[in-house]
């Protein structure tokens, strides 16, 4: 196997494994409905498939699915894990992970501060 071989094996590797990440809700209302439809927008936007699980209770949920999301009654202090898997999941984890830490932009409107 050449070495350009090689690369692109890593790099198909890189850009089509799973991914996870574990991060805290600390959202004053954690995903109520404006946080939600953030939350499952952004993820739409990703190929990959990604779900949530909350507080370790083993039933992942779809991530791009509202009425999931919503009815999984993510408070502040819930512990999230995030899971992708397919062609862009490392993308998708970090940016979720950024949008969570960032409360959701809760405070910008059109990306701007208020």
């Amino acid at each position: 196997m050449s070495d350009k071989q090689d690369a692109r094996i890593q790099e198909a590797d890189r850009v089509t494994a799973q991914r996870q990440t574990e991060i805290e809700v600390v959202h004053g209302t954690g995903l109520h409905a404006r946080p939600s439809v953030i939350f499952t927008r952004l993820a739409k936007s990703f190929p990959c498939t990604i779900e949530i699980e909350v507080n370790g209770n083993s039933i992942w949920l779809n991530g791009k699915s509202i009425v999931k999301v919503m009815g999984a009654k993510i408070r502040k202090g819930s512990v999230l894990k995030i899971r992708a898997d397919g062609i862009g999941a490392a993308e998708a984890i970090a940016a979720l992970k950024e949008l969570v830490e960032h409360n959701f932009d809760e405070g910008k409107i059109d990306g701007r501060n208020v």
